[in-house]
């Protein structure tokens, strides 16, 4: 991903943020958000993906739900988000980057990784349309 790219990205990331309510906010403080191109060779190996394309974000942790005193010393929760999947979901039929729907994606996908965090599974997930 070149600058161009990366700084066209990371601009309407900061726009999705701002507009995000303070309740997400508030889990951002608890839980990291960490932006990548794409996700490492060894996450794509782990999650059986082929393409880096097709992975745009990946919460790393233990749900909210599932913890317990046995996980003291484990690695704090991470949220993931990869640019260049979600700039691949943003693009229209011509190729071009369409900036509402990539605003569109980073919300989807940052709110799609939290509820991860809360212990909402795929299949839930989909059906709020995360």
């Amino acid at each position: 991903m070149n600058a161009a790219t990366r700084e066209f990205f990371d601009g309407h990331l900061e726009h999705v943020l701002k507009q995000l309510p303070e309740q997400v906010h508030r889990l951002l403080d608890e839980v990291p958000l960490i932006v990548d191109d794409h996700p490492s060779r060894e996450t794509m190996r782990r999650m059986g993906v082929r393409n880096r394309r097709q992975l745009c974000g990946l919460y790393t942790g233990i749900p909210l739900g599932s913890r317990s005193v046995e996980h003291s010393g484990v690695p704090s929760d991470v949220v993931h988000i990869f640019r260049e999947g979600i700039v691949a979901m943003a693009r229209d039929e011509s190729g071009a980057v369409d900036p509402e729907e990539l605003r569109r994606q980073i919300a989807i996908t940052i709110l799609h990784e939290l509820g991860h965090h809360h212990g909402l599974s795929e299949e839930e997930l989909e059906e709020l349309g995360y």
